[in-house]
């Protein structure tokens, strides 16, 4: 695929659009359902699971969404052109993944919908569905996702705040804990970088700039902070959230067992704090839903002219195969807790790749990766890989 060789192309839309679209992609239902599961299990001490996944996912992130704009490829074409048929493998893991994460996705929409209209979790799930495919059809796809996450995730972020500041939390404890923890957890860890930056999640920010036409080593001081702003905006929600869910459990609450954050929000503000959840947990699931369906079909476009012409049709179909797995299967809480999991092993495998590719002079167009990230990039791969091993072991 030939690489850009224009000068810079900034968008300001696109940039922030990206940011927030890798973003608003982690915090969906798996994050809310993930960061309150945890918490609850390692209380303050989960704080520093948080730090742990930020380090890693700067790391993931910075590397990948540097080398895919400056050589100007996709992932799985630069894949494919440091080995035949790598991109491919690359594709169907992420593909994978991503339709797993998005099962756990429109399984948030129906706890959503339930939670505020008393909805079924299948007839909420189906409904919101359909609003995700009328937004897909009804405006161009990039623009559309610029000017909606934004304010998806400001929505989200704003409204926990409000909730996690009626709870309380042990602010100093949690803060303590967060650089010197009780307890450790390596499944935790996997999990939420898994959920926060693994599978799709990597390269959806990196693939919504190569839309956009934002490539090349003049606009990388621009992809960085892109990147990094994704990383701080879904951190901070988390973090919000991880002194919500503390502070509540803490005082006793013990979360409900299909639909654990709702506890949370219920105990901090009653009948308007139950509210707030399924406003925050349908915008999240919302939010998910198109983040991975536009990033999955990114995957395999390229692959041949009538894959791209038929993008909108292809997501759609990603969209209601998701939704119809979800109605025939339910059981959302294991889907979206086993969805970050999945895609924390691809991580390793994915960014191992783009590594590799990094060091090729044929395909970076002489560009040199700077060491220290490099040296960054394969300490992630190891430490991920890593604990997904040790992790895999322990369920076994």
């Amino acid at each position: 695929m030939k690489r850009s060789t224009s000068g810079p192309r900034f968008s300001f839309g696109a940039v922030a659009g990206a940011a927030f679209l890798m973003a608003n992609s982690s915090i969906g239902p798996g994050f809310l359902t993930q960061t309150t599961v945890f918490t609850t299990q390692l209380l303050t001490s989960f704080g520093f699971v948080i730090l742990l996944s930020v380090l890693l996912d700067i790391g993931a992130q910075l590397n990948t969404w540097r080398i895919l704009t400056v050589s100007g490829m996709r992932a799985q074409d630069l894949a494919n052109a440091l080995t035949p048929g790598l991109g491919y493998v690359l594709c169907v893991l992420v593909v994978m993944g991503g339709f797993a994460f998005n099962i756990g996705n429109v399984a948030g929409c129906g706890l959503g919908m339930n939670v505020l209209f008393g909805l079924s979790f299948r007839a909420g799930a189906v409904l919101t569905a359909v609003l995700a495919l009328a937004l897909f059809w009804m405006q161009e796809i990039g623009s559309m996702l610029d000017r909606l996450t934004p304010v998806l995730g400001v929505l989200k972020i704003g409204l926990t705040l409000f909730v996690a500041y009626i709870v309380h939390p042990p602010l100093a404890a949690a803060l303590y804990h967060t650089v010197a923890p009780a307890t450790v957890s390596a499944t935790a860890v996997v999990t939420i970088v898994g959920g926060t930056v693994g599978g799709y999640i990597t390269f959806s920010g990196a693939h919504r700039l190569l839309d956009a036409g934002i490539t090349g080593r003049d606009n990388q001081d621009r992809v960085n902070r892109s990147a990094v702003s994704g990383i701080v905006i879904s951190t901070v929600m988390r973090y919000v959230l991880f002194l919500a869910v503390v502070g509540a459990v803490l005082k006793g609450v013990v979360p409900d067992k299909d639909n654990p954050a709702a506890s949370v929000f219920a105990f901090g503000a009653g009948t308007l704090g139950l509210r707030i959840f399924g406003v925050v947990l349908w915008s999240a699931a919302l939010s998910s839903v198109m983040g991975a369906s536009y990033t999955a079909v990114s995957f395999f476009k390229t692959f041949h002219p009538a894959l791209a012409r038929y993008e909108r049709l292809w997501i759609s179909l990603f969209i209601v195969l998701a939704t119809a797995v979800f109605v025939a299967v339910g059981r959302p809480r294991q889907l979206l807790l086993l969805a970050g999991w999945v895609n924390g092993l691809i991580l390793p495998f994915g960014l191992a790749v783009l590594l590799v590719a990094a060091t090729r002079p044929r395909l970076m167009g002489g560009y040199r990766h700077p060491r220290w990230m490099l040296a960054a990039g394969w300490l992630v791969v190891a430490a991920v890989g890593g604990m997904s091993l040790a992790s895999l072991f322990g369920a076994l």
